[in-house]
């Protein structure tokens, strides 16, 4: 039986924190970003001008098609000189967390455009003949009746692919960001601890992410009743 010590985990508790709130920021930031581009593309993707269609379905396809990690990549080599011709930032200035959150937002918005695909079209199409009959465009059709019971149809979904999110964020070490996992994995390195460290990581990340998920399933059938 191997011989595990975990005395190294009460001292470097400050430093997982630390990554964890750069988990949580990278997380939020895409979600919320992820959702906004999201549900434009959905509605692109649904509009009647075929170019919009095409861009949006193209979008889709490519991010849904490639590896996180590999767009993660590209991002981490692209962003930072965009940002330093865009906003003349010195080669010094650090744009991991930028890249990380660029990249994250714009694989994630794929995904929340399918969501939110799924959520529009579940809204009856009555309801949008109602609104077209009392005189509303399609821009406030979309805005007052048919996007918020898309969203509260959705909702579980969304919520469980923030969660998928948050596993994922993991990833950033291909950028060298000091991530709950990064961190874990360096203190477990420092110490010759790997394997508890890495076994400490996996029992909070299971901790977080099971938690959240028993709530959005609870939250699923309180709108299901």
């Amino acid at each position: 039986m191997p011989e595990f010590d975990w005395s190294s985990i009460p001292g470097a508790l400050p430093f997982l924190w630390q990554g964890m709130k750069l988990s949580l920021q990278i997380t939020l930031i895409a979600v919320a970003a992820g959702m906004v581009w999201g549900t434009l593309l959905a509605l692109l993707r649904l509009s009647g001008v075929r170019a919009l269609s095409i861009f949006a379905g193209g979008y889709v396809s490519l991010f849904r098609s490639v590896p996180l990690v590999m767009v993660l990549l590209w991002f981490f080599l692209i962003v930072p000189q965009l940002l330093r011709a865009l906003l003349g930032l010195g080669s010094n200035t650090d744009t991991r967390v930028a890249s990380a959150m660029v990249g994250f937002s714009l694989f994630e918005a794929a995904y929340y455009a399918e969501i939110m695909r799924a959520g529009i079209q579940s809204v009856s199409g009555g309801q949008v003949a109602a609104a077209q009959a009392l005189g509303m465009t399609f821009a406030q059709t979309m805005r007052y009746v048919v996007l918020p019971q898309a969203f509260r149809n959705m909702v579980p979904l969304l919520l469980t692919q923030a969660i998928i999110l948050f596993q994922d964020t993991s990833l950033v070490y291909v950028s060298a960001l000091s991530d709950f996992f990064g961190n874990a994995y360096r203190v477990g390195d420092r110490d010759g601890r790997i394997a508890e460290l890495l076994l400490f990581a996996g029992a909070v990340y299971f901790v977080l992410c099971f938690g959240a998920s028993w709530i959005v399933r609870r939250f699923e059938k309180r709108i299901a009743v």
